[in-house]
């Protein structure tokens, strides 16, 4: 069931992502993986594996609020990243700590 949702959902973003540029074009996707991989270890979801929340990984989601702030996009990947390494490094902490 969750590879019927995964094509699902990968479907309606295609269809999404095709009606922003105006055409299929197989590079329309670069840099996403970033948001989502921000996104999802925002949320609180292990990289080492483990369950995150919906709620959570909707306010991981940092690119409307920097596309609002008119953020340049070389300066939204670093602030990206640095949440992304922060986040993983909190993941870690919490991990020994519960050890």
């Amino acid at each position: 069931m969750a590879y019927v949702i995964s094509g699902l959902a990968s479907s309606i973003a295609a269809i999404i992502a095709t009606s922003r540029i105006g055409s299929a074009s197989p590079t329309a996707g670069n840099g996403f993986e970033l948001d989502a991989i921000a996104a999802v270890v925002i949320g609180g979801t292990s990289l080492a594996g483990g369950e995150g929340k919906i709620s959570g990984t909707i306010i991981g989601v940092l690119n409307n609020g920097l596309n609002l702030m008119n953020v340049s996009p070389f300066y939204q990947s670093i602030v990206k990243g640095l949440v992304i390494l922060i986040a993983v490094l909190l993941d870690k902490k919490n991990k020994k700590a519960a050890r």
